[in-house]
């Protein structure tokens, strides 16, 4: 091997378990726990859909399956969990505000109406 090869510094560091804030990153049996749980929460909302005295509360069921399937997600495998809390409400903030508005476009356009007869 060639001595200019040989003192070439590596192009990226290698990766560490540890982000700079000093929090360790999850293990892999971390994220084989979290993905067991993404499949179980799947089952239960396939499974609220087969059941005929679950139907008047379905979709409150679903939304609320369907949130702790995201939760798990962008906390562990979008790492959120573990960066510095900015990125966090960066992604939260507009989520907020989306729900807001979905709201209000509800009551807008289908409860509202019902009022003015």
């Amino acid at each position: 091997m060639a001595d200019h090869e040989r003192n070439k510094e590596p192009l990226v560091e290698p990766s560490s378990s540890v982000n700079p804030e000093g929090h360790e990153h999850p293990g892999v049996w971390t994220y084989v726990v979290v993905g067991f749980a993404l499949a179980i929460l799947t089952g239960l909302e396939v499974a609220a859909i087969y059941i005929p005295p679950l139907a008047p509360v379905i979709v409150p069921i679903l939304l609320v399956l369907t949130a702790a399937k995201f939760a798990l997600v962008v906390m562990f495998y979008m790492h959120l969990k573990m960066d510095d809390r900015v990125f966090s409400w960066v992604f939260v903030a507009p989520g907020i505000l989306a729900v807001f508005v979905v709201v209000a476009l509800i009551m807008l356009f289908r409860v509202l109406p019902q009022w003015g007869g």
